[in-house]
């Protein structure tokens, strides 16, 4: 029996595609919640500056929460039109 015979025998190429196969999934899954977590966070960003510009303000807290949620969304992946809203919001008066 040669090299590969043996392998079969133990399983292996079997144990090597089902390892394949299992970080496949666990590939899908983890993009699906990066996207997830990205929409999410562009929901709220966008909920923020319909908000603050609305009312003319934001506070230097509720500025750096929204720059803080900014952040972490332009870590995730492209961001389109975040990050003009983003510069639009940071302009904003600290105060009515």
């Amino acid at each position: 029996m040669n090299v590969y015979q043996w392998l079969c025998v133990l399983g292996i190429p079997s144990l090597i595609a089902a390892v394949f196969g299992f970080l496949g999934v666990q590939y899908k899954q983890l993009k699906a919640l990066k996207l997830g977590l990205q929409a999410l966070l562009r929901d709220r960003l966008l909920q923020a500056y319909e908000y603050y510009t609305g009312r003319g303000w934001a506070t230097y807290e509720e500025k750096q929460n929204v720059c803080n949620l900014y952040d972490q969304y332009e870590v995730l992946g492209p961001n389109g039109i975040m990050e003009v809203k983003h510069n639009e919001f940071i302009h904003l008066q600290d105060h009515p």
